[in-house]
Protein backbone atom coordinates (compact mmCIF):
# COMPACT_ATOMS: atom_id res chain seq x y z
CA UNK A 1 0.00 0.00 0.00
CA UNK A 2 2.84 2.41 0.86
CA UNK A 3 4.62 1.75 -2.40
CA UNK A 4 1.41 2.27 -4.32
CA UNK A 5 0.81 5.62 -2.66
CA UNK A 6 4.39 6.91 -3.05
CA UNK A 7 5.30 9.25 -5.88
CA UNK A 8 8.63 9.89 -7.55
CA UNK A 9 10.07 13.44 -7.42
CA UNK A 10 9.25 13.86 -11.12
CA UNK A 11 5.64 12.80 -10.55
CA UNK A 12 5.35 15.27 -7.69
CA UNK A 13 6.69 18.14 -9.82
CA UNK A 14 4.44 17.26 -12.76
CA UNK A 15 1.40 17.07 -10.49
CA UNK A 16 2.26 20.48 -9.00
CA UNK A 17 2.36 22.08 -12.44
CA UNK A 18 -0.91 20.39 -13.46
CA UNK A 19 -2.70 21.52 -10.31
CA UNK A 20 -1.44 25.09 -10.71
CA UNK A 21 -2.66 25.20 -14.31
CA UNK A 22 -6.05 23.75 -13.45
CA UNK A 23 -6.47 26.16 -10.56
CA UNK A 24 -5.71 29.13 -12.82
CA UNK A 25 -8.18 28.34 -15.60
CA UNK A 26 -10.97 27.18 -13.28
CA UNK A 27 -10.57 30.18 -10.97
CA UNK A 28 -11.09 32.48 -13.95
CA UNK A 29 -14.38 30.84 -14.95
CA UNK A 30 -15.75 30.87 -11.40
CA UNK A 31 -14.81 34.52 -10.81
CA UNK A 32 -16.48 35.63 -14.04
CA UNK A 33 -19.69 33.88 -12.98
CA UNK A 34 -19.81 35.98 -9.80
CA UNK A 35 -18.97 39.19 -11.65
CA UNK A 36 -21.51 38.66 -14.47
CA UNK A 37 -24.29 40.94 -13.12
CA UNK A 38 -21.85 43.80 -12.36
CA UNK A 39 -20.11 43.29 -15.68
CA UNK A 40 -23.40 43.48 -17.57
CA UNK A 41 -24.32 46.73 -15.82
CA UNK A 42 -20.85 48.24 -16.18
CA UNK A 43 -20.61 47.69 -19.92
CA UNK A 44 -24.31 47.95 -20.69
CA UNK A 45 -24.13 44.48 -22.27
CA UNK A 46 -27.19 42.99 -23.89
CA UNK A 47 -28.40 39.49 -23.04
CA UNK A 48 -26.80 38.13 -26.21
CA UNK A 49 -23.48 39.82 -25.41
CA UNK A 50 -23.56 38.43 -21.87
CA UNK A 51 -24.20 34.96 -23.29
CA UNK A 52 -21.22 35.31 -25.62
CA UNK A 53 -19.01 36.58 -22.77
CA UNK A 54 -19.93 33.62 -20.59
CA UNK A 55 -20.14 30.91 -23.28
CA UNK A 56 -17.67 32.08 -25.94
CA UNK A 57 -14.73 31.13 -23.72
CA UNK A 58 -15.92 27.52 -23.64
CA UNK A 59 -16.47 27.56 -27.41
CA UNK A 60 -12.88 28.42 -28.36
CA UNK A 61 -11.58 26.39 -25.43
CA UNK A 62 -13.19 23.31 -26.96
CA UNK A 63 -12.08 24.08 -30.52
CA UNK A 64 -8.42 24.41 -29.46
CA UNK A 65 -8.35 21.24 -27.34
CA UNK A 66 -8.00 18.50 -29.95
CA UNK A 67 -5.25 20.02 -32.14
CA UNK A 68 -3.39 21.14 -29.01
CA UNK A 69 -3.63 17.64 -27.57
CA UNK A 70 -2.35 16.12 -30.80
CA UNK A 71 0.59 18.51 -30.96
CA UNK A 72 1.41 17.73 -27.35
CA UNK A 73 1.31 14.00 -28.10
CA UNK A 74 3.81 14.34 -30.93
CA UNK A 75 6.10 17.23 -29.95
CA UNK A 76 6.00 17.22 -26.14
CA UNK A 77 3.70 19.11 -23.83
CA UNK A 78 5.80 21.65 -21.94
CA UNK A 79 6.01 24.52 -24.44
CA UNK A 80 2.39 24.19 -25.53
CA UNK A 81 1.42 24.43 -21.88
CA UNK A 82 3.58 27.52 -21.36
CA UNK A 83 2.36 29.22 -24.54
CA UNK A 84 -1.28 28.62 -23.61
CA UNK A 85 -0.77 30.03 -20.12
CA UNK A 86 0.98 33.16 -21.40
CA UNK A 87 -1.78 33.80 -23.96
CA UNK A 88 -4.35 33.25 -21.22
CA UNK A 89 -2.57 35.78 -18.98
CA UNK A 90 -2.23 38.48 -21.66
CA UNK A 91 -5.87 38.29 -22.70
CA UNK A 92 -6.97 38.59 -19.07
CA UNK A 93 -5.42 42.06 -19.13
CA UNK A 94 -7.32 42.92 -22.32
CA UNK A 95 -10.56 41.64 -20.75
CA UNK A 96 -10.08 43.72 -17.62
CA UNK A 97 -9.41 46.92 -19.61
CA UNK A 98 -12.25 46.50 -22.15
CA UNK A 99 -14.43 49.58 -22.66
CA UNK A 100 -16.96 47.84 -24.88
CA UNK A 101 -18.84 44.56 -24.50
CA UNK A 102 -17.82 43.39 -27.97
CA UNK A 103 -14.13 43.87 -27.09
CA UNK A 104 -14.64 41.71 -24.02
CA UNK A 105 -16.37 39.07 -26.14
CA UNK A 106 -13.35 38.89 -28.47
CA UNK A 107 -10.89 38.86 -25.56
CA UNK A 108 -12.73 35.97 -23.93
CA UNK A 109 -12.73 34.05 -27.22
CA UNK A 110 -8.94 34.42 -27.47
CA UNK A 111 -8.50 33.60 -23.80
CA UNK A 112 -10.41 30.38 -24.41
CA UNK A 113 -7.83 29.44 -27.05
CA UNK A 114 -5.06 29.88 -24.48
CA UNK A 115 -6.89 27.71 -21.96
CA UNK A 116 -7.62 25.17 -24.70
CA UNK A 117 -3.92 24.93 -25.54
CA UNK A 118 -2.92 24.37 -21.90
CA UNK A 119 -5.54 21.98 -20.53
CA UNK A 120 -5.06 18.91 -22.77
CA UNK A 121 -1.39 19.03 -21.81
CA UNK A 122 -2.45 18.79 -18.16
CA UNK A 123 -4.57 15.68 -18.67
CA UNK A 124 -1.96 14.24 -21.03
CA UNK A 125 0.82 14.74 -18.45
CA UNK A 126 -1.26 12.97 -15.82
CA UNK A 127 -1.86 10.14 -18.29
CA UNK A 128 1.84 9.94 -19.17
CA UNK A 129 3.21 9.94 -15.61
CA UNK A 130 0.53 8.09 -13.62
CA UNK A 131 -1.25 4.76 -14.08
CA UNK A 132 -3.98 2.71 -12.40
CA UNK A 133 -5.16 3.86 -8.95
CA UNK A 134 -2.38 6.50 -8.90
CA UNK A 135 -3.92 8.08 -12.01
CA UNK A 136 -7.37 8.09 -10.41
CA UNK A 137 -5.90 9.80 -7.33
CA UNK A 138 -4.05 12.34 -9.48
CA UNK A 139 -7.23 13.14 -11.40
CA UNK A 140 -9.03 13.34 -8.06
CA UNK A 141 -6.47 15.90 -6.88
CA UNK A 142 -6.99 17.83 -10.12
CA UNK A 143 -10.76 17.79 -9.58
CA UNK A 144 -10.36 18.86 -5.95
CA UNK A 145 -8.15 21.75 -7.09
CA UNK A 146 -10.94 22.87 -9.37
CA UNK A 147 -13.39 22.54 -6.51
CA UNK A 148 -11.06 24.59 -4.29
CA UNK A 149 -10.99 27.29 -6.97
CA UNK A 150 -14.77 27.15 -6.96
CA UNK A 151 -14.70 27.62 -3.17
CA UNK A 152 -12.55 30.73 -3.06
CA UNK A 153 -13.58 32.37 -6.34
CA UNK A 154 -17.08 33.46 -5.27
CA UNK A 155 -15.77 34.72 -1.95
CA UNK A 156 -12.76 36.53 -3.39
CA UNK A 157 -14.73 37.81 -6.37
CA UNK A 158 -17.54 38.99 -4.10
CA UNK A 159 -15.09 40.69 -1.76
CA UNK A 160 -13.36 42.45 -4.67
CA UNK A 161 -16.71 43.66 -6.00
CA UNK A 162 -17.68 44.90 -2.54
CA UNK A 163 -14.41 46.77 -1.99
CA UNK A 164 -13.80 48.12 -5.50
CA UNK A 165 -17.41 49.06 -6.20
CA UNK A 166 -18.73 49.42 -9.76
CA UNK A 167 -15.31 48.72 -11.34
CA UNK A 168 -14.68 45.64 -9.22
CA UNK A 169 -15.56 43.34 -12.10
CA UNK A 170 -12.44 44.59 -13.93
CA UNK A 171 -10.23 43.57 -11.02
CA UNK A 172 -12.00 40.19 -10.92
CA UNK A 173 -11.10 39.51 -14.54
CA UNK A 174 -7.39 40.07 -13.93
CA UNK A 175 -7.16 38.05 -10.69
CA UNK A 176 -5.81 35.05 -12.59
CA UNK A 177 -2.85 36.93 -14.11
CA UNK A 178 -0.27 36.15 -11.38
CA UNK A 179 -1.42 32.53 -11.13
CA UNK A 180 -1.09 31.99 -14.90
CA UNK A 181 2.41 33.46 -14.97
CA UNK A 182 3.45 31.43 -11.91
CA UNK A 183 2.12 28.21 -13.47
CA UNK A 184 4.05 28.95 -16.69
CA UNK A 185 7.25 29.52 -14.69
CA UNK A 186 6.76 26.25 -12.79
CA UNK A 187 6.29 24.42 -16.08
CA UNK A 188 9.52 25.85 -17.52
CA UNK A 189 11.37 24.87 -14.37
CA UNK A 190 9.96 21.41 -13.61
CA UNK A 191 8.39 19.69 -16.64
CA UNK A 192 10.80 17.81 -18.94
CA UNK A 193 10.84 19.22 -22.47
CA UNK A 194 10.79 16.15 -24.66
CA UNK A 195 11.57 16.43 -28.31
CA UNK A 196 9.51 15.35 -31.27
CA UNK A 197 8.10 11.87 -30.79
CA UNK A 198 8.24 9.18 -33.48
CA UNK A 199 5.49 8.96 -36.03
CA UNK A 200 5.98 11.80 -38.46
CA UNK A 201 4.12 15.09 -38.73
CA UNK A 202 1.03 15.34 -36.54
CA UNK A 203 -1.37 16.46 -39.26
CA UNK A 204 -3.72 19.06 -37.85
CA UNK A 205 -6.60 18.24 -40.21
CA UNK A 206 -7.67 21.84 -40.98
CA UNK A 207 -10.83 20.70 -42.79
CA UNK A 208 -11.94 18.71 -39.76
CA UNK A 209 -11.14 21.65 -37.49
CA UNK A 210 -13.24 24.01 -39.63
CA UNK A 211 -16.16 21.56 -39.66
CA UNK A 212 -15.92 21.15 -35.89
CA UNK A 213 -16.02 24.95 -35.51
CA UNK A 214 -19.04 25.26 -37.82
CA UNK A 215 -20.88 22.55 -35.88
CA UNK A 216 -20.16 24.19 -32.53
CA UNK A 217 -21.24 27.62 -33.76
CA UNK A 218 -24.40 26.10 -35.22
CA UNK A 219 -25.19 24.70 -31.79
CA UNK A 220 -24.45 27.96 -29.97
CA UNK A 221 -26.04 30.64 -32.16
CA UNK A 222 -29.69 29.50 -31.75
CA UNK A 223 -29.38 30.20 -28.02
CA UNK A 224 -28.04 33.74 -28.43
CA UNK A 225 -30.06 34.81 -31.47
CA UNK A 226 -33.10 36.96 -30.67
CA UNK A 227 -36.35 36.47 -32.51
CA UNK A 228 -38.65 33.60 -33.34
CA UNK A 229 -37.81 29.93 -33.76
CA UNK A 230 -38.02 30.46 -37.52
CA UNK A 231 -34.88 32.62 -37.36
CA UNK A 232 -33.06 29.95 -35.35
CA UNK A 233 -34.00 26.97 -37.52
CA UNK A 234 -31.31 27.56 -40.21
CA UNK A 235 -28.60 27.44 -37.54
CA UNK A 236 -29.89 24.10 -36.29
CA UNK A 237 -29.56 22.91 -39.87
CA UNK A 238 -25.99 24.24 -39.95
CA UNK A 239 -25.17 22.18 -36.84
CA UNK A 240 -26.72 19.00 -38.28
CA UNK A 241 -25.08 19.34 -41.69
CA UNK A 242 -21.76 20.33 -40.09
CA UNK A 243 -21.80 17.28 -37.79
CA UNK A 244 -22.65 14.91 -40.66
CA UNK A 245 -19.91 16.41 -42.84
CA UNK A 246 -17.45 16.26 -39.94
CA UNK A 247 -17.92 12.56 -39.26
CA UNK A 248 -17.92 11.74 -42.95
CA UNK A 249 -14.70 13.67 -43.51
CA UNK A 250 -13.01 12.12 -40.48
CA UNK A 251 -13.74 8.60 -41.74
CA UNK A 252 -12.26 9.47 -45.11
CA UNK A 253 -9.30 11.25 -43.54
CA UNK A 254 -8.52 8.26 -41.30
CA UNK A 255 -8.82 5.77 -44.19
CA UNK A 256 -6.20 7.78 -46.06
CA UNK A 257 -3.78 7.17 -43.18
CA UNK A 258 -3.89 10.76 -41.90
CA UNK A 259 -4.57 12.11 -38.39
CA UNK A 260 -8.18 13.33 -37.96
CA UNK A 261 -9.38 15.83 -35.37
CA UNK A 262 -11.82 13.26 -33.95
CA UNK A 263 -10.02 9.93 -33.95
CA UNK A 264 -12.32 7.10 -35.17
CA UNK A 265 -10.04 4.70 -33.30
CA UNK A 266 -10.91 6.43 -30.03
CA UNK A 267 -14.61 6.57 -30.85
CA UNK A 268 -14.52 2.83 -31.51
CA UNK A 269 -12.76 2.10 -28.19
CA UNK A 270 -15.30 0.35 -25.91
CA UNK A 271 -16.63 2.75 -23.32
CA UNK A 272 -14.80 5.86 -24.50
CA UNK A 273 -17.73 7.39 -26.40
CA UNK A 274 -20.18 6.61 -23.58
CA UNK A 275 -17.79 8.11 -21.04
CA UNK A 276 -17.60 11.27 -23.15
CA UNK A 277 -21.41 11.45 -23.22
CA UNK A 278 -21.50 11.17 -19.42
CA UNK A 279 -19.00 14.01 -19.13
CA UNK A 280 -20.93 16.07 -21.67
CA UNK A 281 -24.18 15.91 -19.71
CA UNK A 282 -22.71 16.49 -16.25
CA UNK A 283 -20.13 19.18 -17.02
CA UNK A 284 -22.35 21.39 -19.14
CA UNK A 285 -25.26 21.33 -16.72
CA UNK A 286 -22.99 22.17 -13.76
CA UNK A 287 -21.47 25.25 -15.44
CA UNK A 288 -24.76 26.43 -16.89
CA UNK A 289 -26.58 26.19 -13.58
CA UNK A 290 -23.73 27.92 -11.71
CA UNK A 291 -23.97 30.89 -14.06
CA UNK A 292 -27.68 31.46 -13.56
CA UNK A 293 -27.58 30.67 -9.84
CA UNK A 294 -25.25 33.62 -9.27
CA UNK A 295 -27.58 35.90 -11.24
CA UNK A 296 -30.57 34.61 -9.28
CA UNK A 297 -28.93 35.05 -5.89
CA UNK A 298 -27.86 38.64 -6.62
CA UNK A 299 -30.81 39.91 -8.63
CA UNK A 300 -33.66 37.63 -7.56
CA UNK A 301 -32.82 37.03 -3.90
CA UNK A 302 -31.20 40.45 -3.39
CA UNK A 303 -27.89 39.16 -1.99
CA UNK A 304 -24.57 40.95 -2.37
CA UNK A 305 -21.89 39.20 -4.49
CA UNK A 306 -20.07 38.18 -1.30
CA UNK A 307 -23.26 36.78 0.25
CA UNK A 308 -23.99 34.91 -2.98
CA UNK A 309 -20.51 33.42 -2.75
CA UNK A 310 -21.25 32.27 0.80
CA UNK A 311 -24.32 30.40 -0.47
CA UNK A 312 -22.27 28.35 -2.93
CA UNK A 313 -19.25 27.81 -0.66
CA UNK A 314 -20.58 24.80 1.36
CA UNK A 315 -21.36 22.94 -1.85
CA UNK A 316 -17.91 23.65 -3.27
CA UNK A 317 -16.29 22.46 -0.02
CA UNK A 318 -18.36 19.27 -0.15
CA UNK A 319 -17.15 18.73 -3.72
CA UNK A 320 -13.51 19.10 -2.61
CA UNK A 321 -13.91 16.44 0.07
CA UNK A 322 -15.80 14.09 -2.24
CA UNK A 323 -13.26 14.50 -5.05
CA UNK A 324 -10.45 13.50 -2.70
CA UNK A 325 -12.36 10.33 -1.80
CA UNK A 326 -13.60 9.57 -5.30
CA UNK A 327 -10.75 7.22 -6.20
CA UNK A 328 -11.95 4.89 -3.43
CA UNK A 329 -15.36 4.76 -5.10
CA UNK A 330 -14.03 3.74 -8.50
CA UNK A 331 -11.56 1.32 -6.95
CA UNK A 332 -14.29 -0.54 -5.08
CA UNK A 333 -17.32 -0.25 -7.35
CA UNK A 334 -15.92 0.72 -10.75
CA UNK A 335 -18.35 2.24 -13.24
CA UNK A 336 -21.34 1.21 -11.08
CA UNK A 337 -20.18 3.63 -8.39
CA UNK A 338 -20.04 6.47 -10.89
CA UNK A 339 -23.53 5.60 -12.11
CA UNK A 340 -24.88 5.69 -8.57
CA UNK A 341 -23.28 9.04 -7.79
CA UNK A 342 -24.72 10.62 -10.93
CA UNK A 343 -28.16 9.09 -10.36
CA UNK A 344 -28.25 10.67 -6.90
CA UNK A 345 -28.37 14.09 -8.58
CA UNK A 346 -31.90 13.44 -9.83
CA UNK A 347 -33.77 13.31 -6.48
CA UNK A 348 -31.68 16.26 -5.26
CA UNK A 349 -32.77 18.29 -8.30
CA UNK A 350 -36.42 17.28 -7.80
CA UNK A 351 -36.29 18.40 -4.16
CA UNK A 352 -34.73 21.75 -5.16
CA UNK A 353 -37.38 22.22 -7.84
CA UNK A 354 -40.19 21.74 -5.31
CA UNK A 355 -38.49 23.95 -2.71
CA UNK A 356 -38.00 26.88 -5.11
CA UNK A 357 -41.63 26.80 -6.24
CA UNK A 358 -43.39 26.03 -2.95
CA UNK A 359 -41.32 27.25 -0.01
CA UNK A 360 -41.61 30.82 1.33
CA UNK A 361 -38.94 33.15 -0.02
CA UNK A 362 -36.99 33.21 3.26
CA UNK A 363 -36.43 29.44 3.04
CA UNK A 364 -35.51 29.24 -0.64
CA UNK A 365 -31.90 30.32 -0.16
CA UNK A 366 -31.48 27.78 2.67
CA UNK A 367 -32.82 25.04 0.42
CA UNK A 368 -30.39 26.08 -2.30
CA UNK A 369 -27.47 25.80 0.15
CA UNK A 370 -28.52 22.27 1.09
CA UNK A 371 -29.08 21.35 -2.55
CA UNK A 372 -25.66 22.68 -3.55
CA UNK A 373 -23.98 20.61 -0.80
CA UNK A 374 -25.64 17.41 -1.99
CA UNK A 375 -24.93 18.21 -5.63
CA UNK A 376 -21.32 18.99 -4.73
CA UNK A 377 -20.92 15.56 -3.17
CA UNK A 378 -22.35 13.74 -6.19
CA UNK A 379 -20.30 15.85 -8.61
CA UNK A 380 -17.08 15.40 -6.65
CA UNK A 381 -17.55 11.63 -6.55
CA UNK A 382 -18.41 11.24 -10.23
CA UNK A 383 -16.44 13.77 -12.28
CA UNK A 384 -12.82 12.66 -11.83
CA UNK A 385 -13.77 8.97 -11.61
CA UNK A 386 -15.62 9.18 -14.93
CA UNK A 387 -12.58 10.90 -16.45
CA UNK A 388 -10.26 8.17 -15.18
CA UNK A 389 -12.47 5.34 -16.46
CA UNK A 390 -12.97 7.04 -19.83
CA UNK A 391 -9.31 7.86 -20.41
CA UNK A 392 -8.28 4.34 -19.43
CA UNK A 393 -10.03 3.20 -22.63
CA UNK A 394 -7.67 5.28 -24.81
CA UNK A 395 -5.08 3.30 -26.81
CA UNK A 396 -1.42 3.89 -25.95
CA UNK A 397 0.08 6.93 -27.66
CA UNK A 398 -3.23 8.81 -27.88
CA UNK A 399 -3.48 10.15 -24.35
CA UNK A 400 -3.32 13.80 -25.37
CA UNK A 401 -5.85 13.35 -28.17
CA UNK A 402 -8.15 11.36 -25.87
CA UNK A 403 -7.93 14.11 -23.25
CA UNK A 404 -8.71 16.67 -25.94
CA UNK A 405 -11.72 14.76 -27.23
CA UNK A 406 -13.05 14.26 -23.71
CA UNK A 407 -12.66 17.93 -22.86
CA UNK A 408 -14.03 19.15 -26.19
CA UNK A 409 -17.22 17.20 -25.49
CA UNK A 410 -17.40 18.92 -22.12
CA UNK A 411 -16.70 22.37 -23.53
CA UNK A 412 -19.20 22.14 -26.38
CA UNK A 413 -21.77 21.09 -23.78
CA UNK A 414 -20.72 23.98 -21.53
CA UNK A 415 -21.05 26.40 -24.44
CA UNK A 416 -24.58 25.27 -25.22
CA UNK A 417 -25.71 24.92 -21.59
CA UNK A 418 -24.32 28.28 -20.44
CA UNK A 419 -25.81 30.13 -23.40
CA UNK A 420 -29.07 28.19 -23.36
CA UNK A 421 -29.67 28.31 -19.61
CA UNK A 422 -28.69 31.98 -19.35
CA UNK A 423 -30.97 32.98 -22.22
CA UNK A 424 -33.86 30.87 -20.95
CA UNK A 425 -33.42 32.23 -17.43
CA UNK A 426 -33.34 35.88 -18.49
CA UNK A 427 -36.37 35.34 -20.75
CA UNK A 428 -38.17 33.39 -18.03
CA UNK A 429 -37.61 36.16 -15.49
CA UNK A 430 -39.32 38.64 -17.80
CA UNK A 431 -42.41 36.45 -18.26
CA UNK A 432 -42.71 34.22 -15.16
CA UNK A 433 -40.48 35.70 -12.45
CA UNK A 434 -37.20 34.65 -10.85
CA UNK A 435 -38.41 31.56 -8.97
CA UNK A 436 -40.13 29.99 -11.95
CA UNK A 437 -37.13 30.74 -14.17
CA UNK A 438 -34.76 29.10 -11.69
CA UNK A 439 -37.07 26.07 -11.39
CA UNK A 440 -36.89 25.64 -15.16
CA UNK A 441 -33.09 25.53 -15.00
CA UNK A 442 -33.22 22.97 -12.19
CA UNK A 443 -35.52 20.80 -14.30
CA UNK A 444 -33.01 20.96 -17.16
CA UNK A 445 -30.20 19.76 -14.86
CA UNK A 446 -32.38 16.85 -13.70
CA UNK A 447 -33.00 15.75 -17.30
CA UNK A 448 -29.29 15.92 -18.10
CA UNK A 449 -28.53 13.87 -14.97
CA UNK A 450 -30.98 11.20 -16.15
CA UNK A 451 -29.26 11.10 -19.56
CA UNK A 452 -25.80 10.86 -17.95
CA UNK A 453 -26.96 8.05 -15.66
CA UNK A 454 -28.36 6.11 -18.61
CA UNK A 455 -25.07 6.40 -20.53
CA UNK A 456 -23.04 5.35 -17.48
CA UNK A 457 -25.25 2.34 -16.75
CA UNK A 458 -25.12 1.28 -20.40
CA UNK A 459 -21.32 1.48 -20.35
CA UNK A 460 -21.24 -0.72 -17.22
CA UNK A 461 -23.61 -3.28 -18.74
CA UNK A 462 -21.64 -3.50 -21.99
CA UNK A 463 -18.35 -3.79 -20.11
CA UNK A 464 -19.69 -6.67 -18.03
CA UNK A 465 -20.84 -8.44 -21.19
CA UNK A 466 -17.42 -8.00 -22.78
CA UNK A 467 -15.72 -9.48 -19.73
CA UNK A 468 -18.19 -12.39 -19.56
CA UNK A 469 -18.03 -13.27 -23.25
CA UNK A 470 -14.74 -12.07 -24.81
CA UNK A 471 -14.64 -12.13 -28.57
CA UNK A 472 -11.54 -12.39 -30.76
CA UNK A 473 -13.00 -9.69 -32.99
CA UNK A 474 -13.30 -7.31 -30.07
CA UNK A 475 -9.65 -6.39 -29.57
CA UNK A 476 -8.98 -4.98 -33.05
CA UNK A 477 -11.91 -2.56 -32.59
CA UNK A 478 -9.93 -0.71 -29.92
CA UNK A 479 -6.38 -1.24 -31.19
CA UNK A 480 -6.47 -1.35 -34.97
CA UNK A 481 -6.80 1.65 -37.16
CA UNK A 482 -10.22 2.52 -38.50
CA UNK A 483 -11.29 0.46 -41.48
CA UNK A 484 -14.30 0.76 -43.79
CA UNK A 485 -17.38 -1.15 -42.68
Amino acid sequence: MTAERSRTPLQTRVLLVCLATGFTTLLDSAVLTVAAPALRDGLGASTAQLQWILAGYSLTFGIALVPAGRLGDRYGRAWFLVTGLVLFALTSVVSASAQDADVLVVARLVQGIGAGMANPQVIGLLQDHFAGPARARALGAYASTGAFAAVIAPLVGGLVLAVAGPTGWRVSLVLTLPFALAAAALCVRFVPRTGRRPGGAPGLDPVGLVLLTVTAIGLLVPFVLPGSSTARAPWVGVAVVGAAALFGWERRHARAGRSPVLSPELLRAPGFALGCLVATCTFGSALGFSAILMIYLQEGAGLTPFEAGLVTTPGALASVVAANLSWRLVRRFGRAGVSGAIAAKVPVAVAMFVAVLLLPDRFVVVSLVVGQVLTGVTGGLSMSTNQALTLDRAPAGQHGVAAGMLQVSQRVSATVCIAGMTGAFVGGVATRGYDAALAGAIAATALLAVAATACSVLDDVLARRRRAAPSPAEAPATEASFQPA
